[in-house]
């Protein structure tokens, strides 16, 4: 059988990355006060709430494109562990009512990412030419 692993990049690329956008413009439309609280109730300054928009605004734009794919990935992957470091530490091991993983959404973005940065975009992005494509 005949493999295209560059159009199964491409189709991963897009969901990932139109999936966690979609996070990232519900920032923009309801603000950042609960991501701001969160980063302060640790003691952080709140200004580095801000950098949500990195993981969930340009690295998925950069992901959905196929530039810098890596870097946009591995950029992707560290906010899904602050994530769940900073918001949802205690559902590590717990389940939800469906009887899934309380944190499933955040972990399939995760190793997904992390499987984009092993991999690269494929052939199908705007720039291949980089070892961070």
């Amino acid at each position: 059988m005949k493999t295209n692993i560059d159009l199964g990049l491409l189709l991963i690329r897009m969901v990932i990355g139109f999936t966690m956008l979609l996070h990232g413009i519900n920032k923009i439309v309801h603000g950042l006060d609960y991501i701001k609280s969160v980063v302060s109730d640790h003691g952080l300054p709140t200004f580095l709430g801000y950098g949500i928009y990195i993981g969930e605004i340009i690295a998925p734009l950069l992901i959905i494109i196929g530039f810098r794919t890596r870097l946009a990935s591995l950029a992707l992957a560290v906010t899904c562990i602050l994530i769940v470091l900073f918001a949802h530490v205690n559902e590590v091991f717990s389940l939800n009512s469906n009887g899934g993983l309380a944190i499933e959404l955040v972990c399939i973005y995760l190793f997904v990412s992390l499987g984009l940065f092993f991999t690269g975009g494929g052939k199908m992005s705007v720039c291949t030419k980089n070892k961070w494509d």
